[in-house]
């Protein structure tokens, strides 16, 4: 999508080279306006993709996380930064991804968008990103990438997502909370960049935190939960099996609601509140 804001001179009483606060606002509403209104085949098609690249950080993810001579806090730090691919290419490349698109809630309060504009947009973002992390999932499967150093790869979904099935509903809303306050602090951070560097620089440092500290995202959830079903039979051998789809559910449901929560209400929401109340 086009940038449909050109470069503004105010952020240079801040005495650095990227929008200030203030710009970033006005920015975020007036994309979040263009990504409400686009076509309805346009916007599956980039929602797909977005589930796909965050799939793709998530399995790079893995791959981490399952060699044994990291230490803990050395694998989720490594582990985070190598997640961050996908947020970075969501960002960079242009893609719709569920939980940045909750910022959309700041033209909702602004009436630049209809209550059923952003809802159409969620709805449509959310299970177009299920859809693309999905289908990574099985292409990872059927690549046969499961058995990467000797089966660990395998071995390692099977340990994250029945992690996750396991936490409790309160637990995973509040990591869910955590989690998209900071996604969302990536994705305004980013549109205050006027490079990719100014962008990889804005999200690659929250992210990392998120992944480290076991925060929830729903989008890469949506790809560890199909993985490790489909890579069940390649870790059978470890007697480590995928959690059933009850367990599933109990995990996306207060996660998606604690993304919402997160990105809509304690980013978008007070951000609004200092920048954009009474501005028009």
């Amino acid at each position: 999508m086009t940038d449909p804001l050109p470069p503004a001179a105010g952020s240079a009483t801040f005495g650095f080279d990227a929008f200030s606060p203030r710009e970033v606002a006005e920015r975020i509403e007036v994309l979040g306006v263009a990504k409400a209104r686009l076509p309805l085949a346009s916007m599956l098609l980039l929602s797909v993709l977005a589930g796909a690249y965050i799939g793709f950080g998530s399995l790079f993810f893995l791959l981490v996380t399952a060699d044994p001579s990291w230490s803990f806090a050395s694998a989720r730090v490594l582990g985070g930064l190598v997640f961050s691919l996908g947020l970075l290419t969501v960002v960079v490349a242009g893609a719709e991804l569920f939980t940045g698109n909750h910022l959309l809630a700041m033209a909702w309060a602004d009436g630049r968008l209809s209550a059923a504009e952003v809802l159409r947009n969620w709805a449509v973002v959310c299970l177009g990103n299920a859809l693309g992390a999905g289908l990574l999932a099985w292409a990872v499967a059927g690549a046969d990438l499961g058995s990467l150093s000797g089966g660990r790869l395998a071995q390692q979904a099977m340990k994250v997502a029945q992690a996750k099935a396991d936490l409790p509903a309160d637990v995973a809303f509040l990591r869910g909370v955590l989690c998209n306050v900071l996604v969302c602090l990536a994705v305004w951070m980013a549109a205050a960049g006027r490079s990719v560097v100014d962008k990889a620089v804005a999200v690659v440092p929250p992210v990392t935190a998120f992944v480290a500290l076991g925060f929830e995202h729903s989008v890469a959830n949506f790809f560890f939960f199909p993985l490790a079903l489909l890579l069940e039979p390649t870790a059978a051998a470890a007697g480590l099996p995928a959690p059933g789809a009850g367990a599933i559910l109990g995990n996306l449901l207060p996660v998606i609601a604690g993304n919402l929560v997160g990105g809509s209400v304690l980013v978008a929401g007070v951000y609004w509140v200092v920048y954009r109340r009474g501005a028009r």
